[in-house]
């Protein structure tokens, strides 16, 4: 292979880094099952079943209800991206590339339905969002048309059938099947390509890569399926654990031109407690929860027509798996309100492979939330997460580019519950 062909195809394997891990939101995992969950950093949410939403969590908790029940609501995620110090081969400052602007807000619609069929038996359906985020460089003269800045628009949802059985008074079992539609939106400019390319040789930039587009994708979608099995183990009415395991396929997304990209999305598996204290108004929860981001080893590319790259390409990711640890409290204020809290610890998936247009780091979850009841049947919930990131030195194909980033966001969620 020529030495143009290799910095043809290191500037895109650059671009597809940039273009494709928004679309699995390492860094920006989200959590869009519920305000409820919200409020209290997701803690419990695999076994306290204070509300439908918690199937998405573990569908074995629908065995806990004994009337038909909806919740419906939506969580709005505003991010906060930063970019600085950026640097051309680790050594050259790119001028003007400082930029805080860079973050997007998506708002993720849910809705849960479960039914009990008698006291064995319940079914449910929902639909919500696994992944939804945006990033746009186009107020930077630097980043705009740019290989590692660019635009990404990606949307997500999941609709899922579920059914649970209950054994005995101590264990309930549960199973669901997803439906998983994914669009996005990924433009990728020559900018840094061109610099790299006039580096080498100057002049080279406009003859190897011609035109503003280097990965210029506009509202591919395509559809996965996957599955998700459950348990709960109840000691008693007031202390409860769970444990479910959610299998996530790969999906293919296809655009009007034909360009396809195939992501692996990760499988995940949870553990919750749930504990009363005895005669009192307070509870404590928490999860553990393994993220395999591990299987997302690399991208695949087919019928690309970017530039003057034809073609397929396949792009090695390793990212790592990835934990959430949380913990939280309830207080059952009285028959009007319940107060609750939560925090999360939430480890990067990114390993050696980093990015700048989706800063990954390690993250804490600040989360508080309230309930108010408006008759025993009848709820409205709010939930806020203020995530907070840090500052990580990044590298683009071996210090093509380096930069230090930094992502925080805030999850924002409103949430009404009726039992029938």
């Amino acid at each position: 292979m020529n030495k143009t062909r290799i910095l043809k195809r290191s500037l895109l394997a650059a671009a597809v880094i940039a273009s494709t891990s928004q679309a699995h939101a390492a860094g920006f995992q989200l959590n869009a099952q519920s305000a409820t969950g919200i409020g209290r950093a997701f803690a419990g949410d695999a076994v306290i079943a204070d509300n439908a939403s918690s199937m998405a969590r573990n569908p074995a908790t629908m065995a806990l209800f004994d009337k038909t029940s909806l919740s419906l609501g939506f969580e709005t995620i505003i991010t906060d991206i930063s970019v600085s110090d950026a640097k051309l081969g680790g050594q050259m400052p790119i001028p003007g590339s400082d930029y805080d602007d860079v973050g997007g807000t998506s708002v993720a619609p849910n809705i849960h339905l479960i039914v009990p069929v008698n006291d064995k038996f319940a079914w449910g359906v929902n639909a919500y969002s696994n992944f939804g985020t945006s990033t746009d460089f186009s107020g930077s003269d630097v980043w705009n048309n740019s290989a590692f800045g660019g635009e990404t628009d990606i949307l997500s949802m999941n609709i899922g059938l579920a059914g649970s059985y209950r054994l005995n008074e101590q264990w309930s079992f549960g199973a669901g099947l997803d439906i998983i539609y994914g669009k996005g939106t990924i433009r990728r400019g020559n900018q840094e390509a061109k610099a790299v390319a006039d580096a080498i040789q100057p002049g080279a930039g406009d003859l190897l890569f011609p035109g503003n587009d280097l990965v210029n994708v506009q509202d591919a979608d395509g559809w996965g399926v996957g599955f998700n099995i459950g348990t709960v183990y109840e000691l008693n009415e007031n202390n409860r654990f769970g444990l479910s395991y959610r299998y996530s396929p790969e999906i293919t997304a296809e655009d009007d031109r034909g360009q396809e990209i195939t992501l692996p999305l990760p499988d995940m598996a949870e553990f919750s407690g749930y504990h009363r204290i005895d005669q009192t108004a307070f509870a404590v929860h928490y999860s553990v929860q393994w993220i395999g981001w591990s299987a997302f080893d690399k991208i695949e590319f087919e019928n690309l027509s970017a530039g003057n790259i034809q073609g397929s390409y396949e792009k090695p990711y390793e990212w790592q798996d990835g934990w959430h640890f949380a913990i939280g409290g309830t207080w059952y204020v009285n028959d009007k309100f319940t107060l609750r809290t939560g925090y999360m610890h939430d480890t990067s998936a990114q390993d050696e492979i980093t990015s700048i247009s989706v800063p990954d780091s390690d993250r804490n979850w600040i989360s508080g939330g309230a309930t108010y009841h408006f008759s025993d049947d009848s709820n409205l919930d709010f939930g806020i997460t203020y995530l907070i990131g840090s500052d990580e030195a990044v590298s683009e194909e071996g210090g093509v580019v380096t930069a230090t980033t930094r992502a925080d966001a805030i999850l924002v969620g409103l949430q009404y519950s009726h039992s029938f």
